[in-house]
């Protein structure tokens, strides 16, 4: 069993009597039919479609907590405060208040065990003690929300790269406002709901989906070189100009979005003009 803590992820609480309207009215899942022993992979977007934010929505009292990456907690709160308008809604920064850590590996529904918290049975189930919450993000791979120093034996890269090999992107700074949801795989991840009303850029979103306008997808590499999210990368088959952006990386792996024809062309994805090629390596889900 490994632990880490995760200081490079914050929380947003949304709280008050209009909460859940508002977030089923912002992001692009089902906010209404949520239960409270559930969280969810959500994407809020821009009008154009593009995600501005990619979520761990987790119910939380009379609120909601939206885990993301901590460089873009100021923004977004101060974005998705203009949508609040006369709808009774508090957004606030509670990232010091929900401290974060990563568990995973044999042992680890033991160690929830002794934070005093059930092992949620299902992926994505949640489980509450005292102040504390426990998510399941898969196998034996546990976020725990609200416990500050848990004996941790590990970095919050070995969590990352945990989170690269689930295939589950985090957008950042870096990569802001460049991915319809479906190039990051959101669907496939369950964090698209098409059934559900309007949220910003869902046209778009349905179009991408209904009319094959998708061309670029999530894809898991390895690289013998560091890489870094926004990082332009390189196929063979357009030579001259970037054709794929690195997500995420960490250990020697990364999440990339590329062109769809590139990868079942079988050409080269280099991070420079000339470079060495990167692996591509297969994600534990299926288009």
């Amino acid at each position: 069993m490994h632990a880490a803590i995760l200081s490079e992820y914050g929380v947003l609480r949304v709280a008050g009597d209009d909460a859940r309207s508002f977030l089923h009215a912002q992001l692009t899942v089902d906010v209404e039919q949520l239960a409270p022993d559930r969280a969810r992979h959500a994407g809020w977007c821009s009008a154009k479609g593009r995600l501005m934010a990619s979520f761990l929505l987790i119910p939380a009292g009379t609120g909601y907590l939206l885990r993301l990456s901590r460089d873009l907690v100021a923004p977004v709160a101060k974005r998705l405060s203009m949508f609040v308008l006369r709808a009774k809604v508090r957004i606030t920064d509670d990232s010091a208040a929900w401290p974060q850590i990563g568990l995973w590996g044999d042992g680890s529904g033991a160690r929830l065990a002794g934070l005093g918290l059930a092992e949620p049975a299902d992926e994505l189930g949640v489980a509450r003690a005292e102040g504390r919450i426990a998510v399941r993000l898969g196998g034996d791979r546990f976020l725990v929300l609200g416990v500050a120093d848990a004996a941790a034996d590990a970095r919050e890269e070995d969590w990352q790269l945990q989170e690269i090999r689930a295939g589950i992107p985090t957008v950042t700074l870096a990569t802001q406002d460049q991915l319809v949801p479906q190039m990051a795989n959101f669907e496939l991840l369950g964090g698209v709901d098409f059934r559900k009303g309007c949220y910003p850029g869902q046209e778009i979103v349905a179009r991408a989906q209904y009319r094959g306008a998708v061309k670029r997808r999530l894809y898991r590499l390895r690289a013998a070189t560091a890489l870094i999210p926004g990082q332009d990368l390189f196929s063979d088959d357009v030579p001259g100009q970037p054709s794929g952006t690195v997500v995420n990386a960490a250990g020697g792996e990364a999440l990339a979005v590329l062109p769809i024809a590139a990868v079942e062309a079988h050409a080269a994805v280099r991070a420079a003009q000339g470079g060495e090629a990167l692996e591509i390596l297969t994600l534990p889900y299926s288009r």
